[in-house]
Formats: C-alpha cells, structure tokens, sequence
C-alpha cells in the first residue's frame, strides 16, 4: 500500500470527484484503502483496527452521509470504457450469504454462491469486459416479494414487511423486480444518453437516486449472460427492443424452428377471411436441431489463450468443438414477421467429440454473417465474471457489509467496485510512476 497509495490517492480523487465535500472524498479514499489492504475481514470494524481510524467514520460514511453512489459508478463505467474498450458487457448475480433477517432483501432463495436455496441477498451485476480485463459497473439489490407489501393483502404481512422495510430504509418506489428486469434497467442506464427519456421508472435501478438528466451515454455493446437470463423469452425481447446485440446461454430444451423451416396457410376457399400462414409442426427442441445437423457441421477451434501453460499444451489455448446454424426460436411471446414467421437468430452448440450430444447452447441475434470463432468468443468471454467475483469477494470484502441499511448496501459495492477498478488499472500499467 505505502508504494501504490500516490496512485490510489490520483485514482480516488478521479472517481470520486463528483462528491461535494472534501471531508467525503477523504472518507472515500480511507474507505477504498481499507478494502485493499491485507486482512481478510472487510467489514468496518476491522477496517478500521487495520487503517488506525474510529470505525464510526466509516460507518457514518457509508450509511448516513449525503452522497451519490450512482456519480460513483457512472465515473467508473467511462473510465473503464475509456480504459479497456470493452467487448461486450455481461450480466450475472450472486449470492450474499447472511445469518439473520433483518438485512435489506435477505430471504431463502436459491444462490449460486452456495449451490443451493439459503439465507442470502442477490445482487445484481453488469459488467464491462475483454478477454483480457473487466470491472463491475453496476449493481443492483434483488428485492424480494417478501419484502414488497404490495405483493399481500394479508394485513399482519403488509405490518410486518413495512416494518422491515422502514427500519432498512428501502425507498417507496423500490419494489419486487425480477433480476432480468432489473438487469435491463442497468443496461438502460448504462447505455442512456444524457438527454435520454426512453426509461420511464430509471429510478427503480437506485429506488432513492434518480439518474438526474439521463443515462451514462456508454456505447451499445453485446450483452452476455448465463441460462439464468438467456432462457427468459422476455429478456431476449427486451434487448432486441432496446437495439441490443446479444449471446445468451440457453437450455438444450429450448423449442426452436430450423431457420428453412417456414409457415403455410392452406388454399383459401373463397369463404371468410383468408387463413393466415402458421407453423403446421410443432417445434424441435435446440438439442435436436443440432443433432439433426449433425458432426460434419462442428468446426475444431481455439477462442483464446489462458495462463496455464504445460508440455501437452505450451500456448494454452482453450479449445473445443463448436457449430453454429441457424434457427427460429419459438414462444408466443415472440412478434411474428409480416408473413407470419418467427425471426432467425443464431444457435451456437459446444459438443466435444466425446459427447453424443452438445454439451452448452447459446442463442445470438448477431449478423447472420458473423463468423463462428467471433460467435464462440463472445459466448465464452462470460468467464470474466468468474474472476471479478472471486477477486470480488475474496480480496475486495464485496460481501462482507453488516449494515442494514439499502443505501449502505449499494454504497459499499460500488466502493468495492471502484476498489476492483483500482486493482485493474495496476494491472494495464503496473510500472508507471506514481503521480506527483
């Protein structure tokens, strides 16, 4: 810390230039400094035993101070745009294990962090990434039904979750929201022009901070994301809507037309209104529209280059088996073309030559002239978030807040963010002099 401190003091004062006092700023950097140092607890007391501080100060700071999270993240997104120039931004969630219930969203839900239904808060990611580097740009907090008394008419229950809701204070405005929905809120807010309206309810990504004047003004950027969001018909609509190029994860069992496969209406008798053209069949399934095109369609190819190294394997290049066609994926919820056929998107299946079927299925709305290594790249650059969720939470005490408080809880990501982005900056310029 002594030999990076002059760099770390010239990157907080960029990131947190937007807050209006000097005394936060200071706190900032304390608070940023107290997350990089050595120990493995990251909760404000030993923060503060490590940093020689009143573990007030930082608590006062995070929970009860009057500044923006949101200028924070918005800070770092087009710094890590300028930075990094990202590839695509990727969507994730992960679990918050906790003790108690008196923690903002805290429930029994399923959490990939444990592997399995736990008491723990979701929060939910974007982040901007290459194969090379990324950094978390925006969180938001999965409230559950159970914490929205709009979800009850039963009146002990409605009591009760105002109660708790009031002693976390989670904004009116804040409500269940699916974690899809809320990550097409971020990505609105990512992408958003400063004088962009297109987002009616911006505010339910920060419940208590509107996004003053519009959006971050970050480029449009394919969106990755696993099952979690890729199997959900209505995130795949939201981002075509919002003119968003995306690789998602789906399940094998997802049903899907092949791409030659079309809609007829039968000849029309002369009586009534002409028959509209529909699908006659009922749909296959992804897993057997790649089975039916079969071995001679799967390319052998390297997307990228690892760090692990060995005789067998000296460039350590992650390669694997790999084939694209072309599909209709079929969902009432999906808008027909004019003559009554699904649209066409790309399936990409991974099937190793082991397996005798595909082993990973993504969908894509990329060009249909977007060539295989680039379709396989992007559906496998999501292993980012691996490593910004490990350095996240092993290193940067991304869940280590005991606060009670829904501002605090978003304050303290986006200082753990911005502690990641530091950590990311040493990294692309390891050498470079401290400022003066």
């Amino acid at each position: 810390m002594a030999q990076v401190r002059p760099r770390l003091e010239a990157f907080a004062a960029e990131m947190l230039g937007g807050l209006a006092r000097s005394d936060q700023r200071a706190k900032g950097e304390l608070y940023l400094r107290g997350l990089l140092v050595d120990g493995k607890r990251k909760s404000m007391q030993p923060m503060a035993a490590r940093l020689g501080v009143d573990h007030q100060q930082l608590q006062q700071f995070v929970t009860s101070s009057t500044w923006d999270h949101v200028e924070v993240r918005k800070r770092v997104a087009r710094w890590a745009d300028d930075v990094l120039d990202p590839e695509a931004y990727v969507i994730d969630d992960s679990g918050f294990p906790k003790d108690g219930s008196d923690s903002p969203g805290v429930a029994r839900m399923y959490s990939g962090t444990l592997g399995k239904v736990g008491n723990c808060q979701i929060g939910v990611s974007v982040h901007a990434v290459t194969d090379a580097a990324s950094v978390a740009i925006n969180w938001a907090l999965f409230v559950p039904e159970s914490w929205d008394d709009t979800t009850t008419t039963d009146a002990d229950k409605v009591a009760q979750i105002r109660r708790r809701r009031a002693r976390c204070k989670i904004p009116d405005g804040v409500r269940h929201r699916e974690k899809w929905r809320l990550a097409l809120d971020m990505l609105d807010q990512v992408t958003g022009s400063p004088a962009d309206d297109r987002v009616e309810d911006r505010h339910r990504v920060e419940g208590e901070h509107r996004v003053d004047g519009g959006g971050w003004g970050l480029p449009q950027r394919t969106t990755v994301a696993d099952a979690g969001y890729g199997d959900i018909t209505g995130f795949r609509l939201g981002l075509e809507q919002r003119g968003l190029r995306y690789v998602v994860a789906v399940k094998g069992s997802t049903s899907a037309y092949s791409a030659d496969t079309v809609p007829t209406a039968p000849a029309y008798s002369g009586r009534g209104r002409p028959p509209k053209p529909r699908y006659r069949d009922d749909p296959s399934s992804l897993t057997a529209l790649a089975l039916a095109a079969g071995r001679g369609a799967v390319t052998h190819l390297t997307w990228r280059h690892g760090s692990r190294r060995n005789a067998a394997n000296p460039t350590a290049a992650m390669r694997s088996h790999f084939l694209a066609i072309r599909v209709r994926p079929a969902n009432r919820e999906i808008p027909r073309n004019a003559d009554g056929s699904l649209p066409e998107c790309w399936l990409i299946a991974e099937w190793p030559p082991d397996k005798t079927e595909p082993t990973d299925y993504w969908l894509s709305n990329l060009p249909a002239d977007t060539p295989l290594p680039q379709l396989v790249r992007l559906a496998k650059i999501r292993w980012r978030i691996e490593h910004d969720y490990r350095e996240l939470k092993d290193g940067l005490g991304l869940d280590h807040f005991e606060g009670r408080s829904y501002t605090g809880w978003h304050r303290h990501v986006t200082l753990a963010a911005l502690a990641q982005a530091f950590c990311t900056h040493l990294r692309n310029d390891p050498k470079a002099p401290a400022p003066a």
